[in-house]
């Protein structure tokens, strides 16, 4: 008879794959604890469960699969992290590993107790030395460990925040021992960083695993996030009165090592990303500039450090703060989320008082401990440890002192100083797993945990976070310094929270706050995309059609020779004072294939993709993957080898290149974006700078008296990109008349003078307030400034005068209506049209 396995179906075949885990597994490390594998070299309990969600046979393959498809997730998704180094800094895609780190549950129970009472700890803390500073009187806290440390900040010594909470969202550092035990290895008041990267690594790896994640009971931590929104909104309610309190999110702005996770996190919870310059404070008040005038903000979840936020009364050289937001903070019209004057908090030398102070604070010990810390500044510590220094490793006592060094560079400047330095014990942090090049390696790792307060100052804990780890045997766990990241995944024996930020049923009120408005600075730079994109692709023709009459088998005439030497140089193609086309063809053309990829050059090609990225960078939130990755490609793209100048035949492949992708960056721009304010300023930007380089380019070929030939009108309508309209009109017909018909009155030729202007004033009417027809009264009242019977009787050298003055008004009208929409929509730079908005 045949017998037949009690075993669950899932449960045999994972008995095949965790036999594959373990034999894929590199040797433990002596002295450290290894989260795969126990004492007797067999897989951990979670590591069991897991493995009955992998394939019995293919394992590697099919492990090497859900990583390519992982790491091309991150590239759809262009998460990145900024890494800064001794070039400045550069943009890498985030590095996420396949494999989570997996807490069983008793060991969450003691990490929460843990970090629930640190983190009310550390707020007690901070109400205590802003407030009546008992811990200085009783001799807990060392005076000069609190007033030397940049991050206690006199000017708000007595100051209240709102609801008497500092501390919004701490973050904490935890390392396991050889023991088993979770140690404390640092803390993080300021604003503490990787929510939006630990929410993405969960939406990522979760998907790769999605049967193990459900049955192995993995937490949820989307109520962590509405948690720590419904606490800042809670605490804003009372200073917003009877407005619905506005929420916003502070950057520091795109380079930022972590700014994509401000832009993901703001997206998440449903918030205004913002930088310093977009915000405002009029006499007491915080406001944000938007394209609508000034709104008022009731609070900041900030990810800009205490020193930056405040150039008035902080950091004199931040431009990242706003001037005057201090005086706000006092005055109670604004909450901080976190309060500022945490940083001194994070000193190391703080961890050797916590005992004392939890003892007198909450009468009880921690109940996670810290690394066993010796503030030099204590002359017993200091001559307690001095001789012992090798297992121990050397920490500044004041990290935000400006160039701090790591270590000191010997006893005698210990000595001379004492307070500045701190020492602490080393751990051997657990070894965690990573699937690379199949096999699992084991890696010293670092749990990154967020503890979230409500309203009524009750501490909870996200039930998950940011493990990081160090991609190589040796390697640091920082990831600016090359370490990676995991996933964590808290099992439960419990319920499993299903909560959702997305809710059950919209109301009309979710609707209009979902509306958010329009930043000065997001329209500024739509703005800027709209003319940086226009303004390359007038570059792109200017260039392509100079080339061509170059190589062009017969020589042009010296009228248009003049007018292309003269449009080439004051666009910027080639550098002011290059021989002319008809004194030196041969340099002109060395110089112009040289200039165009020259990204010193402000106005060459090159520049002006690097410009044209720039503001697309950080519009990101706005922006579809599609349309970011061909702005950042075009950019990255068109650049030539070390050969200078480079091959005529290849500029030319680059620029015809380089023609089709602005015409599809123009269509995404058009047809995929939504119509709000920002999207018209956007439009309103392409249309002057349409204004200006159309008008500019007539005018010089009309000064040169390059359109008496037909070499010349080939080149304008080429430039005016009209050719086929126009050989299908005119036929062969060259005169000045006809061209003035479909390059200035025609206004459903796009690239028509009548058309841009009659967009132009479309645009502008939409535009909020009534301001709006002051910008339009720039432009003339209707058509292109001149109607077809003046045309009646004029002979060609009238007619020539004429719309050569006709151009030079319409360049001077677009520059002119480009500072005014800088100064009302964007600087808010006029008082009475902020007051009519």
């Amino acid at each position: 008879m045949r017998r037949v396995s009690s075993l669950p179906i899932e449960l045999t075949a994972g008995g095949a794959a965790a036999a594959e885990l373990l034999r894929r597994a590199g040797a433990p490390e002596p002295g450290c604890r290894d989260e795969l594998r126990d004492g007797d070299a067999r897989l951990r309990t979670p590591w069991k469960h897991f493995a009955q969600w992998l394939p019995a046979e293919g394992l590697a393959a099919d492990l090497e699969r859900r990583g390519a498809a992982l790491a091309a997730q991150i590239r759809t998704d262009g998460v990145t992290h900024n890494v800064y180094g001794a070039e400045g800094a550069s943009t890498r895609p985030w590095s996420l590993e396949l494999l989570p780190l997996m807490v069983e549950p008793a060991d969450w129970a003691a990490i929460e107790r843990g970090v629930v009472q640190r983190a009310s700890l550390l707020d007690d803390v901070l109400a205590d030395v802003y407030g009546a500073q008992r811990l200085l009187h009783e001799g807990l806290l060392p005076p000069s460990l609190l007033f030397r440390h940049a991050g206690y900040l006199r000017p708000l010594q007595g100051v209240t925040p709102p609801g008497s909470l500092h501390l919004h969202i701490v973050a904490f550092d935890l390392a396991r021992g050889p023991d088993g035990q979770w140690w404390v290895v640092a803390e993080h008041t300021q604003n503490p960083s990787g929510l939006g990267y630990v929410l993405h690594n969960r939406l990522l790896v979760s998907r790769q695993f999605p049967d193990a994640f459900r049955e192995m009971r993995v937490q949820h931590i989307a109520s962590g996030y509405r948690r720590l929104l419904d606490t800042v909104e809670s605490l804003a309610a009372p200073v917003a009165g009877s407005e619905a309190p506005r929420v916003a999110l502070l950057t520091p702005g795109p380079y930022n090592e972590t700014y994509f996770e401000h832009a993901y996190l703001a997206r998440y919870l449903g918030l205004p990303l913002v930088e310093g310059g977009d915000l405002t404070v009029r006499g007491d008040r915080l406001y944000l500039k938007t394209v609508e005038g000034l709104q008022p903000v009731h609070a900041l979840l900030r990810r800009l450090d205490d020193d930056f936020c405040d150039p008035l009364e902080l950091r004199a050289d931040s431009t990242l703060g706003v001037p005057g937001l201090l005086q706000a903070v006092r005055a109670g019209r604004v909450v901080m989320a976190n309060a500022l004057g945490s940083a001194f908090l994070e000193s190391p030398a703080l961890q050797g008082f916590l005992p004392a102070i939890a003892q007198r604070l909450l009468g009880e010990p921690l109940a996670l401990p810290s690394l066993p810390t010796w503030w030099c500044g204590e002359a017993a510590a200091w001559q307690a440890v001095r001789g012992e220094l090798g297992a121990k490793a050397w920490r500044h006592t004041f990290p935000l002192d400006a160039g701090a060094p790591e270590r000191p560079a010997g006893l005698a400047q210990v000595d001379d100083d004492p307070d500045a330095w701190t020492l602490q014990g080393r751990l051997r942090f657990a070894r965690t797993p990573l699937w690379q090049g199949g096999s699992l390696l084991p890696r010293p790792a670092v749990l990154r945990v967020y503890a979230i307060a409500d309203a009524q100052r009750r501490w909870h804990l996200l039930p998950g976070g940011m493990t990081r780890v160090a991609a190589g045997e040796t390697g640091s766990v920082s990831m600016q310094r090359g370490g990676t990241s995991l996933d964590t995944w808290v099992l439960t024996d419990g319920p499993v929270d299903t909560f959702s930020m997305l809710s059950q049923r919209l109301s009309v009120d979710d609707l209009v706050a979902r509306r958010n408005p329009v930043s000065s600075r997001t329209a500024e730079n739509l703005y800027w995309l709209g003319r940086y994109t226009e303004r390359t692709e007038h570059l792109v023709r200017l260039a392509r059609a100079t080339l061509a009459l170059i190589d062009a088998d017969d020589d042009a005439p010296p009228p248009v020779l003049e007018a292309v030497s003269a449009l080439a140089e004051s666009r910027g193609l080639v550098p002011w004072g290059t021989p002319g086309l008809a004194r030196s063809p041969q340099v002109f053309e060395r110089s112009l294939l040289g200039s165009l990829a020259d990204t010193e050059n402000a106005a060459s090609i090159g520049f002006n993709l690097q410009a044209l990225a720039r503001a697309a960078g950080v519009l990101r939130e706005r922006l579809s993957p599609e349309h970011w990755g061909l702005v950042r490609a075009m950019g990255e793209r068109f650049a030539f080898g070390r050969r200078q100048p480079p091959a005529a035949g290849e500029v030319i492949a680059a620029l015809d290149r380089l023609a089709v992708q602005l015409a599809a960056v123009t269509g995404a721009q058009s047809d995929r974006m939504t119509r709000d304010h920002g999207w018209r300023l956007m439009t309103v930007g392409r249309f002057v700078e349409r204004l200006i380089g159309t008008a500019s380019q007539f005018g010089a070929l009309l000064q040169h008296g390059a359109l008496a030939h037909g070499t010349g009108v080939d080149l304008l309508l080429e430039l005016f990109d009209s050719t086929i309209t126009f050989r299908a009109r005119y036929q062969r017909h060259q005169e000045l008349i006809a061209l003035a018909d479909l390059l200035v009155l025609d206004d459903s030729n796009p690239r028509a003078f009548a058309c841009i202007l009659r967009r132009l004033r479309t645009e502008l009417r939409k535009l909020p307030g009534a301001s709006h027809e002051e910008l339009i009264a720039r432009l003339p009242q209707q058509g292109a400034g001149m109607g077809l019977d003046e045309l009646r009787g004029v002979d060609d050298e009238a007619l020539a005068k004429r719309l050569a003055a006709l151009c030079e008004r319409l360049a001077e009208a677009g520059a002119r209506l480009s500072d005014d929409i800088g100064g009302r929509y964007f600087a808010h730079a006029d008082r009475d049209a902020l007051q009519r908005v």
